[in-house]
This record gives C-alpha cells, sequence and structure tokens, in this order.
C-alpha cells in the first residue's frame, strides 16, 4: 500500500535508535568512537530507516561513570570532539530527516564539576545547599540506610574537609543535586534551554524519577534494606519537577520532548510520570525488558502494560536492549529468538527504541579482567560496532573494548551485502512498520493462540495486521484457534526468518518463528 503519512505526535510513529557514542564509530582512529564518527556513518541510518537518534553522554566527564558523571553539561569532552561537531551532527541528522535526542542528567553531577567543588570548599559556600550533605548518624555512620547502585555500599560518602556526608545514589564521584533547591532547578533548566536552542528535538532524561527526594532522608524498610535505592525512589516531590520541565519543552516550537528513564519495576508506578498529559511525553517501562523469552511472561506483559497505560491515554514504549543491560541476542540465547523478538518488538503499539547493533545481531562481547572498565559490570553490552570484516572492523588499531563474536560475519559490511541477513530483516520491517497505519499507529487486540505463542491484531481503519510469535523450539500449528480464523487468507508481509514472505500463510510457524500478517 502507498505510505501512510507519520501519525502525530511524531515520537509515537517513530523508531528511535540509541547510540552510545564510545563505541558506534571511530572518527579519528584512536579506537574511541566519537560524534564525527557518528556523522561518517549516517548513511547506516538512513538505509536503516530509523526515524531519531538518542545520543548518550557526550558531555566533558572525568569518565569515572563513561559520560555519566559530567563535569560540564554544555560542553563536548576531548574524546568525543567539539561544540561544533556536535552542532554539525544535528544539523547532518536533520538534513537526513533524522531527529535528535540527547541525554540528560539532572540528578547528579560529577565531584568534578565547579558547582560541587564549590560546595565541598565551605559549609558556608553559597552552593553547599546545590547537594545533599547531612551530619552523621548518631553511631558515628551515614545518615541513613541507603544503598548506591552497582556495589553494596553506602549511598553517602564522609567528606573530611567539610566534616558532612554528601549523597550519591551511584558512585561516590557522583554527588547527587538537591533539586529542592530552585537554583539547582533554574540551572538545569539553563542547561535544557542551551540545547534546545541548538536544535535538539528532545531528551532521554537520566534516573528521572531520582530527583525528588524523601526531605525527611528516611530508612529505606528493613524488608528493602541492602536493595540500592535507585528503584525505590518514587516521590510525590518529583512530579512537580517534571511538569515545569515539560512547561519549558511546550515553550519551544517543533515539537520538542522527553523520554524519561523511570527505574520503577512495575509498570503501575511507571503510569503517573505521564502525569495528566502533562509530565513526560514517552517512559521506558523496563518490566518486559527483563522478561525472558516465554510466551506467557510477554502475554503478561503486553496486558499489563495496556491496562495500566491505555486508561490515562498514556504511549507504551518497547525496548529489548541497551547501554545498561545484556543484549538480547545474548539473554535470549540464539540469534533465531533474536530475530524473532525484532518482529515483537516493532510489531507491538507503542514507541520502540533499538539500540546500535542489535541490528547486526550481535551479543555481548567476552571481556576479559585486564580489559573491564565499567564499574556496573556493563562493557559486554557496550563492545564497539564491527563496520567492516577487517582485524580492525574500521577502528584502527585497537578498539577500547574487545569486539563482539563473530564481528566479522555481524558487520555492517557483510550484513548489508547478504538479504536474508539481520541488518535486512530490520530494514524490511522497519519499512513495512512505516508503511502501515495499523503497524505505526494502530489498535492492538490480543488474540487466542496456542501455548507457547503469542499473536495480536493491529487496526487502523481498513489497515489491519496481525503479528504472530513462537517462543517454543518446535513447530507449532494454529489449527482451531482465533489467531488462525482471524489470518484465514492472509499473506506473510515479514518473516523473521524470510521464510514464506509473500506468500499466503499456511498457519504453521515454525520454531522461534515471527510473521507479520497482512490481508490477501
Amino acid at each position: 500500500m502507498a505510505s501512510v503519512g507519520p501519525v502525530e505526535p511524531w515520537w509515537e510513529s517513530a523508531v528511535i535508535y540509541q547510540i552510545y557514542p564510545r563505541s558506534f564509530s571511530d572518527g579519528d582512529g584512536d579506537g574511541v568512537g566519537d560524534l564525527p564518527g557518528i556523522r561518517a556513518r549516517l548513511d547506516h541510518l538512513v538505509r536503516l530507516g530509523v526515524d531519531a537518534v538518542w545520543l548518550s553522554p557526550f558531555y566533558r566527564s572525568p569518565m569515572k561513570d563513561f559520560g555519566y558523571d559530567i563535569s560540564d553539561h554544555c560542553g563536548v569532552d576531548p574524546v568525543f570532539g567539539t561544540l561544533a561537531d556536535a552542532d554539525a551532527l544535528i544539523a547532518d541528522c536533520h538534513a537526513h530527516g533524522i531527529r535528535v535526542l540527547v541525554d540528560l542528567v539532572p540528578g547528579h553531577t560529577s565531584d568534578r564539576h565547579p558547582w560541587f567543588e564549590a560546595a565541598r570548599s565551605s559549609r558556608d559556600d553559597p552552593k553547599r545547599d546545590w547537594y545533599i550533605w547531612r551530619d552523621s548518624a548518631p553511631d558515628g555512620g551515614p545518615p541513613n540506610n541507603w544503598v548506591a547502585a552497582f556495589s553494596p555500599v553506602p549511598a553517602w560518602t564522609f567528606d573530611d574537609a567539610t566534616g558532612q556526608w554528601y549523597l550519591h545514589q551511584f558512585l561516590p564521584e557522583q554527588p547527587d543535586l538537591n533539586w529542592a533547591n530552585p537554583e539547582v532547578e533554574e540551572a538545569m533548566h539553563d542547561v535544557v534551554r542551551f540545547w534546545l536552542d541548538r536544535g535538539v528535538d528532545g531528551f532521554r532524561i537520566d534516573v528521572i524519577h531520582g530527583i525528588g527526594k524523601d526531605p525527611l532522608l528516611a530508612d529505606d524498610p528493613p524488608e528493602l534494606a541492602g536493595l540500592p535505592h535507585v528503584p525505590l525512589n518514587d516521590r510525590p516531590e518529583t512530579h512537580p519537577y517534571i511538569r515545569r520541565l515539560r512547561a519549558l519543552l511546550d515553550s519551544y516550537p517543533g515539537e520538542r520532548m522527553m523520554v524519561g528513564e523511570v527505574y520503577l519495576l512495575d509498570t503501575a508506578l511507571v503510569a503517573p510520570y505521564y502525569g495528566d498529559g502533562d509530565e513526560l511525553h514517552l517512559s521506558f517501562n523496563f518490566p518486559p525488558l527483563y522478561a525472558p523469552w516465554d510466551a506467557e511472561r510477554w502475554r503478561a506483559q503486553i496486558e499489563k502494560t495496556t491496562s495500566e497505560l491505555d486508561p490515562i491515554g498514556a504511549w507504551p514504549t518497547w525496548v529489548l536492549s541497551n547501554h545498561d543491560n545484556p543484549r538480547h541476542r545474548t539473554r535470549y540465547g540464539s540469534e533465531a529468538r533474536a530475530r524473532a523478538a525484532t518482529l515483537l518488538l516493532l510489531g507491538l503499539r507503542g514507541t520502540p527504541f533499538l539500540y546500535a547493533g542489535e541490528e547486526l545481531g550481535l551479543g555481548d562481547a567476552e571481556v576479559p579482567p585486564e580489559r573491564v572498565v565499567d564499574p556496573g559490570g556493563r562493557d559486554g553490552c557496550r563492545a564497539p560496532i564491527p563496520w567492516d570484516p577487517t582485524h580492525g572492523h574500521g577502528w584502527g588499531d585497537e578498539a577500547w573494548l574487545p569486539f563482539p563474536p563473530e564481528a566479522a560475519t555481524h558487520s555492517v559490511a557483510d550484513q548489508a551485502a547478504d538479504p536474508h541477513s539481520t541488518l535486512g530483516l530490520y530494514q524490511r520491517s522497519i519499512a513495512a512498520r512505516r508503511a502501515s497505519a495499523a503497524l505505526h499507529a494502530g489498535d492492538q487486540r490480543l488474540l487466542g493462540s496456542p501455548p507457547g505463542t503469542v499473536g495480536w491484531l493491529r487496526s487502523a481503519g481498513a489497515d489491519r495486521r496481525i503479528v504472530v510469535v513462537n517462543f517454543t523450539d518446535a513447530p507449532v500449528d494454529l489449527d482451531g484457534t482465533e489467531a488462525l480464523a482471524a489470518t484465514d487468507g492472509w499473506v506473510v508481509e515479514v518473516a523473521s526468518d524470510g521464510q514464506g514472505e509473500g506468500a499466503r500463510f499456511g498457519g504453521r510457524l515454525g520454531p522461534d518463528q515471527a510473521v507479520w500478517l497482512r490481508p490477501g
């Protein structure tokens, strides 16, 4: 059928592609990815067919947490290039019809940030209250029992120079900002304005639910003691901050948007962060990311997401891989399952986020102990993208991390030459999704299907598609089920293994196979 124009707003029909700059493309041959490297590879994104990119942090940073410990929110770290390179990348993306989201990290800074250096210089410094300081508990220890992410240590560090503890929900080198101080909020709004004025289309906001804090800093409940405080920090104080951020974005032309990292592991807790249409435009919903390759678990996640978000008019997001979690190829255990998951992800109602490299079928790299660099154990999923089958895979003498397994045959050059490759599957499915109003904007209804499978109908007016996924390692017949009755006479539009595309669907799914069907 003819291409259908995007449904407004743009982010509801978009496919958004996450780039981790250190690992995407090396423009200067030093083994570390950079902004000129991304510019040089935009043709890959155009051929892939994505609508927007999300760039993980490229700001000035001591790199204790590889860019999420920021020392200058408005400067580009020299390892990635210059501010002029950032401007050129934004312009080039727009010239190719690709929107740009950048990471906003509002909850903490680097301990090398001038704000924190001033704050720790004296209890009387004007920026002291820009961070969260407290005296010792009566026993001389930390002010409460909160635990930091990455390792089971207190979320507090004692500062010998001023004799108080400062809060950090992540590394000690990442002190938390005090959003209860209006000056902090206004300073972060200035950061937002800086990037909006440079033309970015919006933000992925890091740990957005963590900016509000319990003013009493009460202990976490005893039954949760030892867990990181981050996924427990769900506070009403946060929502006014988000509403004011939303108002700031809405004051700019061009449909600017924000998607929040709300790391609360229950969709019912995520839903309120959409507000009444006046908070986040989109929010990541992490429970499906952690679901195993199991039909009943996925059916439950789809039902849960629908029941929690539809009643409030919130648009879902779906993601299978990112820079913080093992790639789904590795988690699911096979390339066939990862390919089937492509049609699962892109066939669901909501906005799909892709992570650079999943379109190549990449798994996690095996990183030997002597090359481990990340404090959170996430090096494997951050391995560099192989661009060609040569020894350096387009990265000079040695990349900053080892490459994923089978890098030569999973390189962009090799995959692009094979229409049956994982890259070819992503290109076909993204194109089919864009051309179908049912797939990129339609309603969704789950269908009855055999055990081990999940199927659903997407519809937008007269346009209809059916998605069916076999989560088992054996063939499955749809005989006698609602899914088969609904697909009678339908044609396979896209198949995860490429089999039968363009032919009438026979009612049988292969092992770990997914299909998109259209009326014949």
